[in-house]
């Protein structure tokens, strides 16, 4: 596998392999992998000739006072997982690189990006569309991968292909979870034994909701009240939110119609880390509205 840092370089194997003829998959990530992240490689494998996996922590999408200088970084374990999952291309630029001196431009998607994880951490969103148009004018993929997990995310960066008319398929791959369903994450690792443990919390509370959901239940709040009744069942849990809204354009009406697609979404804080995690699920048509 080869390691790229430089944009111009990347652009230039990326031109190559597109010249050829090849197909590329991208996965942008921030890096420190887990199952999660290589799930995404996998895929990408199965879907392009060339997989180029990204790896940049990206300061512009962190708050003052959020974990930017202590987000876990190992580049050689990093390097060494994405060549076992299948990729081809580490491409890891530095801060310099991809924001150097005097660079100005910032890209922001409204809309999506206005509720929810656009209230708890303003600005952050701005960030992840300014570094994800970067990173694809630097690989020039057909087609990039993300992870639900990041829900929100997946809809601001369609919206950023859309609006900007990027020639890129996004494929989102299903969150993988531990086996008691906490979500994986890297900064799972800064979870305290005991907090691991209460951590499963946001899972219990999505499929709470996701069960009723299924059972028939369209009123939002109700979905809702069961997320943070079961989110408050933990004491040390602080809730940030729980929504459930349209999975694609984040509305929330006061009851959902049979067939629409529901993203049930929690956020919340245990100790120190801020943990996210979401579901999405159909409501069940009646046989009306199935005619």
């Amino acid at each position: 596998m080869e390691l790229i840092v430089s944009i111009r370089q990347m652009q230039y194997y990326a031109e190559q392999q597109r010249y050829a003829g090849r197909r590329i998959a991208v996965v942008p990530t921030m890096g420190y992998f887990h199952e999660g992240h290589l799930s995404l490689i996998r895929q990408a494998r199965q879907l392009a000739d060339v997989v180029i996996t990204t790896l940049f922590v990206n300061p512009t999408q962190f708050l003052p006072g959020e974990d930017y200088e202590r987000y876990p970084r190992d580049l050689e374990r990093d390097r060494r997982l994405a060549e076992e999952a299948g990729s081809d291309v580490l491409f890891a630029p530095t801060v310099q690189e991809m924001y150097p001196a005097g660079y100005t431009t910032r890209v922001t998607v409204l809309g999506v990006s206005e509720k929810f994880e656009g209230v708890f951490r303003p600005g952050h969103f701005q960030g992840v569309a300014t570094v994800v148009t970067k990173l694809f004018l630097a690989t020039k993929p057909h087609v990039a991968l993300f992870g639900q997990k990041d829900w929100q995310q997946t809809l601001v960066v369609r919206q950023l292909v859309r609006d900007l008319n990027f020639d890129v398929e996004i494929v989102v791959v299903p969150t993988v979870r531990e086996a008691d369903g906490l979500a994986m994450s890297s900064r799972n690792i800064y979870l305290l034994p005991e907090q691991r443990q209460k951590a499963t919390v946001l899972y219990r509370a999505l499929q709470r909701a996701r069960e009723l959901v299924l059972q028939g239940q369209r009123r939002r709040q109700v979905l809702v009240q069961a997320m943070a009744e079961e989110l408050h069942s933990v004491p040390e849990i602080q809730l940030d939110y729980a929504a459930a809204a349209d999975a694609f354009t984040l509305d929330e009406p006061e009851e959902f119609a049979g067939g629409q697609q529901i993203a049930l979404l929690v956020a919340a804080r245990l100790g120190q880390i801020r943990l996210i995690d979401n579901e999405v699920v159909q409501v069940p048509p009646t046989g009306a509205e199935r005619a």
